[in-house]
């Protein structure tokens, strides 16, 4: 089987093909850069996304002067083989003007991908504590505390589950979710662990 290098239509657009990149658990387009044969190699050697600039004609590894890296998750080719789909766990804002993405604005959204946010003011309120924030007030009472809560929202979700009531359901679990991410925080876990244990647990059954 031909390796990725292989399989890029590198001459098709000079040396160089786009690099669409993906946060790969929110599933949120981050940026569009460019990668050579060269960045593409850094990239899978390394585990940290490396592109071609194009004004400076050089790699430039995202995050390698401030600090916001693109942890590599996954490299996918589209069916052109121009294109590249990169998957990456994000070290901070993705965007220099400060932002998680290029292509838009940091506002709340439902679905999924909000959970990727909602880790992000997890962690936010954990290093900058307030005394108005109740998930600062729950990070100073410690693992004890936090793991009780995660238990008493299992139990609520079981109970809400056996009445059937579809709003109280949504509710204990957004609650169990919630308190989750913040053990998770605590044991300087994230979601994109569980989701890779997920991941590797499909594959080997």
């Amino acid at each position: 089987m031909k390796s990725l290098q292989e399989q890029v239509d590198w001459d098709k657009s000079d040396g160089l093909v786009p690099a669409i990149v993906q946060d790969a658990i929110s599933g949120r387009i981050l940026m569009l850069a460019y990668m050579n044969s060269e960045a593409l190699k850094k990239t899978q050697d390394s585990g940290w996304v490396t592109f071609f600039s194009r004004s400076r004609q050089c790699l430039w590894t995202k995050g390698e002067t401030s600090g916001n890296k693109l942890k590599l998750r996954s490299i996918d080719i589209d069916c052109d083989r121009d294109t590249l789909l990169v998957g990456t766990i994000p070290q901070g804002p993705t965007c220099h003007l400060g932002t998680s993405s290029c292509f838009d604005r940091d506002e709340e959204r439902p679905g999924f991908g909000f959970i990727g946010q909602l880790e992000s003011i997890i962690k936010d309120r954990a290093e900058n504590p307030s005394k108005d924030s109740y998930t600062s007030r729950l990070m100073d009472q410690g693992i004890k505390r936090i793991a009780q809560k995660v238990g008493e929202e299992g139990v609520e979700v079981a109970l809400a589950a056996v009445t059937g009531d579809r709003d109280e359901i949504i509710g204990e679990v957004s609650d169990l979710i919630y308190h989750a991410l913040v053990l998770l925080n605590h044991q300087d876990l994230t979601i994109a662990d569980v989701a890779q244990h997920l991941e590797e647990r499909h594959r080997n059954h």
